[in-house]
C-alpha cells in the first residue's frame, strides 16, 4: 500500500472514531439512556457501516442529531420522562444546598 493510501485510510479511520465517540457521548447524555442502550446503538451503527462500507456521517448524518433519534427509538417512553423529572428534582435540591452553604459561609 502506498504511503498516500495509508494516510487516507488513517484519516478516514480517525473521522470514523471521532463520529462514533461524539455519538456515544451525546447518546449517553440523553435522559433515560443507559449503558445497554448505548451499546446496542453503537453495535447497530458499526454493523451498518461494516456491511455497507459507508461512513457513519454519510449513513446517519450529524452524530448529535442521530443520538436524539436513537434515544427516541431505544429508550422506553416513560423512562426518559421519569429521568427528566428526577434530574429536575436533583438540580433543585443541589441548588438549595449550594445556597444554604453560601449563606452559612461553609
Amino acid at each position: 500500500m502506498a504511503r498516500k493510501d495509508r494516510k487516507k485510510d488513517t484519516a478516514t479511520e480517525k473521522d470514523y472514531e471521532k463520529w462514533m465517540a461524539r455519538f456515544q457521548l451525546r447518546l449517553a447524555l440523553r435522559p433515560g439512556v443507559d449503558r445497554a442502550v448505548v451499546l446496542q446503538a453503537v453495535k447497530d451503527v458499526a454493523g451498518h457501516c461494516a456491511v455497507t462500507g459507508e461512513h457513519p456521517q454519510t449513513a446517519f448524518g450529524d452524530p448529535d442529531a442521530y443520538a436524539v433519534q436513537a434515544a427516541a427509538r431505544w429508550v422506553p417512553a416513560g423512562r426518559a420522562e421519569r429521568e427528566k423529572r428526577h434530574r429536575a428534582v436533583a438540580d433543585a435540591v443541589d441548588s438549595v444546598l449550594t445556597e444554604g452553604m453560601d449563606i452559612t459561609g461553609l
